[in-house]
C-alpha cells in the first residue's frame, strides 16, 4: 500500500511540473506587450460610432491602431526585427493566422516581432480611406525604430512582411516612405520609417488584372527601395502576375530581390502545413535573411 502512494503522489507531482513548464512556455510565446501605435489623437480619423470586433482571430471594423509586441529570448535575440502586417483583402485582418502564428515563429529564430493592427479603408473613421493603412505602416516603423535600444534590437534591421492585402502594404511602405502621410510631426519623425528589407508574401494589387496586369501605377521601385523577397503560388486565385510584375519592376530599378513561385499552394496558407511545395516559404525567408546579412552577422 504505501508503495502504491507514493507512486500516486510521484505522479501528482509530475502533472504540477507538466503543468508549470506549460505555463512557462506559454509565457515565452505570448505577445509581451501591446501598445497603441498613436500616442495623441489618430490622424485622418473622424468621429464615428463604428466599434473594432475581434472573433475567431479576426479583426473587423480597426479603429485603435496598435502593435502587438513578441520579443525573442535575450539569449536568442539577433537584434533584427520585423514589423508584420496580416491580410485580409483591406476589408478585415487575419490577425491569428497571418499575424500571431507568424510572429510566435519567427521569434523562435531571434527575431523580434511587432505584428500590426492597422486601419482598414472606411469612408465612415477616415477623411481619405486610401491612405489610411499606410499612415499606419509609416507610424510602426517609426514607433519601432525610435524604441529599438528599449527593445534590444538593431534600429538598422527593421523590415517589415505583409500577406495577400499587407504584402500590397508592405510593398507600398518600402516605395512611400519619404513623405510622411501622419500628423503630428515630432521629433522622433527625424528617424527613417523606410524598413531595411521587405518580405511580401501572396500579394495582391500589385499588378492590374483588368490592364492586362500593368504595374499599380502608385507603386514606383528605386533604387532606395529595400531588399525584398516576394513569395507566391503559381496557382494562386489573386494571380501570379502580382509577384511576377513586382519582381520585374524591382529588377529594372535594380533592387536586390529574390522571387519564388510554387507550383501548388492557393492563397492565404500562411503558416499551415498543407503539404503543398509553398509550405516551405518559412525557411526560404530565413536563408534570405542571411543572404542580406540581416541575420547571422554580428
Amino acid at each position: 500500500m504505501p508503495a502504491l502512494v507514493n507512486l500516486q503522489i510521484k505522479r501528482s507531482i509530475a502533472r504540477v511540473l507538466y503543468f508549470l513548464l506549460l505555463l512557462l512556455f506559454s509565457f515565452t510565446v505570448n505577445a509581451q506587450e501591446i501598445i497603441q501605435l498613436y500616442t495623441d489623437s489618430i490622424p485622418n480619423s473622424k468621429k464615428s460610432e463604428k466599434k473594432e470586433t475581434f472573433n475567431g482571430g479576426i479583426y473587423r471594423g480597426v479603429t485603435k491602431p496598435a502593435l502587438e509586441v513578441y520579443l525573442p529570448e535575450k539569449e536568442k535575440a539577433t537584434g533584427t526585427a520585423v514589423v508584420i502586417c496580416p491580410g485580409g483583402s483591406y476589408a478585415v485582418l487575419v490577425y491569428q493566422g497571418e499575424g500571431i502564428t507568424t510572429a510566435k515563429e519567427l521569434v523562435k529564430n531571434g527575431i523580434a516581432c511587432f505584428i500590426l493592427k492597422y486601419r482598414l479603408p472606411d469612408d465612415s473613421i477616415m477623411r481619405d480611406k486610401k491612405i489610411g493603412p499606410l499612415q499606419d505602416a509609416q507610424q510602426a516603423i517609426k514607433v519601432v525604430r525610435e524604441n529599438a535600444a528599449k527593445w534590444g534590437i538593431d534600429k538598422n534591421k527593421i523590415g517589415i512582411m505583409g500577406f495577400s492585402a499587407g504584402g500590397h502594404l508592405s510593398a507600398a511602405l518600402s516605395n512611400i516612405y519619404e513623405k510622411r502621410l501622419y500628423e503630428p510631426v515630432d521629433e522622433a519623425d527625424k528617424l527613417s520609417c523606410r524598413p531595411d528589407f521587405s518580405v511580401v508574401i501572396y500579394p495582391g494589387y500589385l499588378a492590374v488584372a483588368d490592364q492586362n496586369f500593368a504595374p499599380n501605377p502608385e507603386i514606383h521601385p528605386t533604387m532606395n527601395t529595400p531588399p525584398t523577397l516576394i513569395v507566391q503560388a503559381e496557382d494562386d486565385p489573386v494571380h501570379v502576375e502580382n509577384s511576377l510584375v513586382y519582381y520585374r519592376q524591382l529588377k529594372d530599378a535594380k533592387v536586390p530581390a529574390e522571387l519564388h513561385i510554387y507550383a501548388k499552394g492557393g492563397h492565404g496558407y500562411g503558416l499551415r502545413k498543407t503539404g503543398n511545395p509553398v509550405a516551405v516559404w518559412p525557411q526560404d525567408v530565413e536563408r534570405w535573411l542571411h543572404t542580406i546579412r540581416v541575420l547571422g552577422v554580428e
